[in-house]
């Protein structure tokens, strides 16, 4: 079943781009992308996700083709985005995966709304930024300087430190466009609200079951991190990919789907 592209507008008057397939009966799955992306970095992953999962890939605020406000690009800002737009699609619950930075919006999600999270998944989530070396130094020397338009320079920079060369030349020059519509304010303010993330802050109060799933060759988010990221989510389960990288769910998708399967199959017999 190929996904179907759809814009919604929310109660907010924010009007946001998804892609969505799957049966509409079967247990809601929303992606969140990370910094930058758009639903369509779940491109080579939405294939691989089976049809009796309703798997939704939302584009957030300032990305992709989703709408972008002057302001409001902090984790608090995505949370509530995605509130209303589960509100707008009559979604009661779902399991929510955040890849990347997508891992924060999910697991403040998760905390502040648990009647309204069946799982948490988080895919190559950094436990934290603020003290991340490679972080701060992209931050320092490119992003903070950011002007429009942003050129395909600073692009190949940025994906190139979590790309491996496995990847489709075609999918990354369409992932490429899609960064390419994100303005530098956006890149600005969200990598800021990034910083502001505390780890492990209130983790250890997140009530319902969470994968933790994480590429071994990963240059973003290391080892140490995931294990402590594990711990600090009570009850959580890491999965390691030895031979991928940061992009997890490019380098494996097949086997990114059938974890994220496996585990959304565990939470309904829980529940």
């Amino acid at each position: 079943m190929l996904p179907e592209i759809k814009n919604i507008k929310l109660s907010n008057q924010l009007e946001l781009q998804y892609a969505e397939k799957g049966k509409k009966e079967g247990v809601a799955l929303i992606l969140l992308h990370g910094f930058g992306d758009s639903w369509k970095t779940f491109g080579l992953l939405l294939p691989h996700i089976p049809d009796s999962i309703r798997a939704i890939a939302l584009t957030m605020r300032g990305h992709g083709d989703s709408d972008k406000p002057e302001k409001g690009y902090r984790t608090r800002d995505f949370e509530e985005d995605l509130l209303l737009f589960m509100d707008a699609l009559r979604i009661e619950k779902a399991v929510i995966a955040g890849a990347s930075s997508g891992g924060f919006t999910a697991r403040s999600f998760a905390l502040h709304n648990p009647q309204r999270t069946l799982g948490l998944v988080l895919i190559g989530a950094p436990a934290e930024l603020r003290n991340n070396k490679m972080a701060r130094s992209v931050w320092e020397s490119e992003i903070s300087k950011l002007t429009d338009p942003i050129g395909p320079e600073f692009l190949k920079m940025f994906a190139g430190t979590a790309v491996s060369d496995r990847i489709p030349k075609e999918f990354l020059e369409s992932m490429t466009l899609e960064n390419l519509k994100v303005p530098a304010r956006v890149w600005k303010e969200s990598n800021l609200g990034f910083f502001e993330e505390e780890f492990p802050g209130e983790l250890n109060k997140i009530d319902v079951p969470a994968l933790i799933l994480w590429g071994g060759k990963d240059n973003v988010a290391d080892r140490v991190s995931q294990v402590l990221l594990s711990q600090a989510i009570p009850g959580s389960k890491l999965v390691v990919y030895e031979g991928a990288g940061h992009l997890l769910y490019w380098d494996e998708p097949s086997s990114v789907a059938a974890d994220m399967a496996a585990f959304i199959d565990s939470v309904m017999k829980i529940k």
